[in-house]
């Protein structure tokens, strides 16, 4: 049985996607523990896939390998990520320098110290760009229109009271939501500006406020289509729906978001 605190690392390892994860699942050891972490996930088993097509790949007992890295790498889209666990193996100059040998970036080989040992090994294959804004859009428009849309997970753009990080707060401190909305000359039914993935939320944030479009937010917050069933929404609009549209902030529950990923 694979340990929880094993399974919990490598989705801290799993890269930003839009509303669906592709994963593949080399040897089908990791596929279905992880979608009970992770209800995004889209597995398959095996390494046949369509080239620059698969945010992450999973190996579960295997050794790091010419074949795997290769194929791995053809398959894995731009910032995608192969994550290798290998039980029999212990960190070393040479783990790292074989995957820096086969074109991998942002290389992680670590030790294992809460199982009975072995080392997690993770590489990513380049972007094609330096440029964030660029990267994060190049993984947005990887979501479906908005009238396919069937994601797992929606994302709102937040002014938080206070604005402090998490290890900034104190017990007495009283937290409020506000979500981005655009505003109605009815009052009625404001439409929250929703986003079908994590990139979506950041590249339309960025934009809007070089733009000078929206100031104050400061948190992007995850919620299940669950909590979001009776909000009235508009998801992933196009930038300039803010050309015409006064935008307001509306009270929401911090309580009804998911717990952050990382």
């Amino acid at each position: 049985m694979i340990e929880a605190s094993l399974l919990d690392l490598i989705v801290k390892q799993l890269p930003p996607s839009a509303s669906t994860l592709h994963l593949i699942d080399v040897n089908g050891a990791l596929g279905e523990n992880l979608s009970e972490r992770r209800a995004d996930l889209e597995v398959t088993i095996g390494l046949a896939a369509d080239e620059n097509s698969i945010d992450a790949i999973v190996a579960y007992g295997e050794t790091l390998g010419d074949d795997l890295l290769a194929l791995a790498l053809k398959a894995l889209r731009p910032g995608g990520r192969l994550i290798v666990i290998d039980a029999r193996s212990e960190p070393s100059a040479k783990l790292v320098k074989l995957l820096e040998n086969a074109g991998y970036t942002r290389i992680l080989v670590e030790e294992l110290t809460d199982t009975e040992g072995g080392v997690l090994m993770r590489g990513e294959k380049p972007h094609l760009t330096d440029n964030t804004l660029a990267r994060v859009q190049s993984v947005a428009e990887k979501d479906s229109a908005l009238s396919e849309f069937k994601g797992r997970y929606l994302h709102l753009l937040i002014r938080q009271t206070p604005n402090k990080p998490v290890w900034a707060l104190k017990p007495d401190d009283h937290i409020e939501w506000q979500a981005l909305a655009l505003a109605k000359e009815d009052n009625e039914d404001q439409p929250l500006i929703a986003f079908s993935s994590l990139p979506n939320a950041v590249a339309f944030m960025q934009q809007a406020v070089i733009a000078g479009s929206i100031k104050d937010v400061n948190k992007v917050a995850k919620f299940s289509r669950e909590s979001a069933h009776d909000w009235h929404l508009l998801i992933n609009p196009a930038l300039d729906i803010l050309q015409d549209t006064r935008t307001i902030f509306v009270s929401i529950d911090p309580a009804s978001a998911e717990a952050p990923d990382e």
